[in-house]
């Protein structure tokens, strides 16, 4: 399916070692670093603009190289929940560092995050931990007025909780990668958060439920790729028109996305699949969802 309509993907991990062609945590590469046909790709399929994730300090350094080359790449800046024991070293040395970096690239910084809770990988770091850092990190829109790009995962009480103690000093943002229910995701709206959807907000019906729940002023799109591609497996994977050509990743082509290996060039697959069960028309939701992240990213 070919379209007129223009993609802002808010969530792309380019920094991620399959980029430079190490699978499955093998320390060996099997192709070089293809960042630039995956930007390629992404740009010839109407992918406007990309907010590439920084997980970690000298992650979001790193992604800001790679946003350097484009006047359409942005990053955010922040620390994973799940990589939160890094500012136990010193915490206000690594705040300072993450200050430091969102204000000397006020340009290319759109939001603090990924930042967040995630107490379904508790063996990376405890929940005390996570908490502990999570607020802290609200401490930087309050310095810099930017948004927040957020994670939750199997932790709405307290994540909720904490935004809400913190909600009339903050700027809004995106509660990205949303796998959640109805009403948990009524709560971010009702804070005025935004709802990013990718493939894994539609694994399972329940999945497509609560995506189609939220208000369509409320929504983004992203792919959080390498990951969350769309699946046969998904219940929204019989909405899916437009296919994508890909080979293994043994037989790397610079030109042909890789097996298993998502990438903004495939956002158009979640669009399909949300247009489809919301019942809206593909190019007014497009329109509606690329709207909602200018405002927010200013982008």
């Amino acid at each position: 399916m070919f379209l007129f309509t223009y993609f802002e993907d808010i969530g792309a991990n380019l920094s991620d070692h399959m980029y430079s062609g190490f699978y499955n945590h093998s320390n060996r590469s099997i192709h070089p670093n293809d960042v630039k046909n995956v930007l390629d790709r992404a740009f010839a399929n109407h992918v406007e603009k990309i907010i590439i994730t920084g997980t970690t300090l000298e992650e979001s350094k790193e992604v800001l190289k790679i946003a350097e080359q484009s006047d359409n790449l942005y990053i955010t800046v922040g620390c994973h929940p799940t990589r939160s024991n890094e500012f136990e070293t010193n915490p206000d040395e690594y705040y300072k560092g993450l200050l430091n970096l969102i204000k000397e690239n006020d340009k290319k910084v759109v939001a603090v995050g990924e930042c967040g809770l995630d107490y379904d990988r508790l063996r990376f770091c405890s929940v005390e931990v996570q908490k502990k850092y999570f607020e802290k990190q609200l401490e930087l829109p309050k310095e810099t007025k930017k948004p927040l790009f957020l994670h939750c995962r199997n932790s709405y009480a307290d994540f909720a909780d904490i935004l809400k103690r913190h909600h009339d000093q903050l700027y809004g943002g995106v509660v990205h990668s949303f796998t959640g229910t109805k009403e948990e995701a009524k709560i971010f709206t009702d804070l005025g958060y935004y709802i990013g959807i990718n493939g894994c907000s539609l694994k399972t019906q329940e999945n497509v439920d609560a995506m189609v729940s939220i208000p369509t002023e409320f929504l983004m799109i992203e792919t959080d790729c390498p990951w969350c591609e769309i699946k046969a497996s998904h219940a929204g994977h019989k909405y899916v028109k437009t296919r994508m050509p890909c080979i293994k990743k043994e037989n790397w082509n610079e030109d042909i996305l890789v097996k298993g290996r998502n990438e903004p060039a495939a956002i158009i697959q979640v669009l399909e699949i949300m247009a489809a069960t919301r019942n809206e028309d593909i190019y007014s939701l497009a329109d509606a969802l690329y709207q909602n992240t200018k405002k927010v990213f200013k982008i």
